[in-house]
């Protein structure tokens, strides 16, 4: 979910009145943002509390290792459930195997609409009713529109409206059997971009704001990858020729999905509140990616442009500021330690987020960068300039405060070295700290073993698996 689809974030084509009601009503950050844009690499960061470099997990091609446990790692569900909250994991999840648990104890999975073959729960919902997932392939207009289609499921029918639905049941339930953390993964608005027909709400393509210029030369490889990753058979559209008029459709589409979350929002805060259980309940509402939605002439993610990765963040409940707002950096994996701190559960050394700022968690500012982190490419943002270097020889450098839709690529200018060398170094000093913890499991001392007795005896066994912690005092 792209932040400046909600009317709270300051856009005038749509109204989000239950997601602006949490912003009015609790914290909202305007510069938050996903640091590995990507569905499962920014899921895995945000279960661990560790950037996609130490957990290991820079694309939808990787899962966290099975034997996590075994080397020191616990997520957060876990952690909680320690303490006596009842965790829940409804919808879209992202886990391999898709029915892992990963530490939640209560699951109803809906996995990604592009996931056809997976039998979940959503799966068994439509089986029961003589229905079926369908490829957005078999909607008329698919590849005419570039995914703009109508939903052949009535909006009753929908995924989202499932998971909404499932979070309303949980809810309901077990609410009120004791302390509870649920985390609801609407697989929208992402691609196809398929509202249903019956939704209550359209809107007009030329009412929608219009994309940012693509210009030549600025990340030519980006534009490559983004054009044959989406020829797959996964989604099967090539956006080669890709006209605004396309554009706008696919983002009026968007916007009715986006609609159609913000009405689940409202389901779930209502039922919240008519189990008495709203004023007790910390509600953070972020996304694990945005979507790029024509800007630059690419749909989807996995890249660092700003509609790719610039993602809502707010959050309501006790003793949260209301109708506040936060300029400073924060990342979606900064949920992690604002849970744990919420819950009063000390953060593990392994985790490498940190309480989000000015709601009373801790006394830290905000960040001052967000370290981008995937297969393709690493990225430094310090709040104004932004250096992004990918592995297919693209680099590009912007000036947000003067440019902030990255039309004008400084990364040669010679005027502008001097940025280039200190977001670099601060760069190369935060990836080669993060693969530290990366060879953790094969640390054979954090120590002076040399000295050690025990060291020199038969049957020595090293600090392993509780090794994270280790090499945190050895950094130190």
């Amino acid at each position: 979910m792209r932040a400046d689809f909600l009317s709270c974030y300051g856009a005038d084509f749509i109204e989000t009145p239950n997601i602006d009601s949490l912003a009015q009503n609790g914290t909202l950050y305007r510069n938050a943002y996903s640091a590995s844009p990507i569905c499962v690499p920014a899921r895995t960061a945000l279960l661990t509390g560790m950037n996609a470099v130490r957990n290991g997990v820079t694309d939808n091609d990787h899962s966290i290792r099975g034997d996590y446990n075994d080397v020191g790692i616990r997520t957060w569900p876990q952690l909680l459930a320690d303490e006596g909250y009842y965790t829940a994991a409804i919808g879209k999840m992202h886990f391999y195997p898709w029915d892992s648990r990963h530490g939640f104890q209560y699951r109803v999975i809906a996995e990604d609409k592009r996931w056809l073959h997976i039998r979940d729960d959503y799966y068994h919902y439509l089986h029961n009713r003589g229905l079926r997932k369908f490829h957005g392939s078999e909607h008329d207009g698919y590849v005419l529109n570039k995914g703009a289609i109508i939903n052949r499921l009535s909006w009753e029918d929908t995924v989202d409206r499932f998971v909404g639905r499932e979070a309303v049941n949980f809810i309901e339930r077990h609410g009120s059997e004791g302390p509870f953390a649920m985390m609801v993964g609407f697989p929208g608005p992402h691609c196809p971009y398929d509202p249903a027909p019956d939704f209550p709400e359209t809107f007009d393509p030329e009412c929608m704001p219009a994309s940012i210029p693509s210009v030549a030369g600025n990340a030519p490889g980006v534009l490559e990858y983004s054009i044959n990753l989406n020829r797959g058979e996964w989604n099967g559209i090539d956006y080669t020729d890709f006209p605004e008029t396309a554009k706008r459709k696919i983002r009026a589409h968007y916007a009715a999905l986006v609609k159609a979350i913000d009405y689940e929002v409202g389901q779930i805060v209502q039922a919240l509140h008519d189990q008495g259980l709203l004023d007790n309940t910390l509600i953070i509402l972020s996304s694990d990616h945005a979507d790029y939605l024509g800007d630059h002439d690419l749909i989807g993610k996995t890249s660092f442009y700003e509609t790719c990765m610039r993602i809502p963040m707010i959050v309501q409940g006790p003793g949260i500021p209301s109708g506040h707002t936060v300029d400073g950096l924060v990342e979606l994996r900064d949920v992690t330690t604002t849970i744990l701190s919420a819950t009063g559960v000390s953060t593990p050394a392994h985790m490498d987020s940190r309480p989000l700022p000015y709601v009373g968690l801790t006394d830290e500012p905000p960040r001052e960068n967000i370290f981008g982190m995937l297969t393709i490419g690493w990225m430094n943002y310090d709040g104004r300039w932004k250096l992004c270097r990918y592995e297919n020889g693209d680099a590009t450098l912007f000036d947000l405060q003067a440019d902030p839709t990255e039309q004008v690529n400084l990364v040669a200018d010679p005027s502008n070295a001097s940025v280039v060398s200190r977001l670099d170094k601060e760069l190369s000093q935060e990836i080669m700290k993060s693969l530290r913890y990366v060879v953790h499991d094969r640390l054979a001392q954090a120590g002076n073993m040399s000295q050690d007795p025990g060291f020199g005896r038969e049957g020595w066994k090293g600090p392993w698996p509780s090794l994270i912690s280790a090499v945190e005092d050895h950094i130190r």
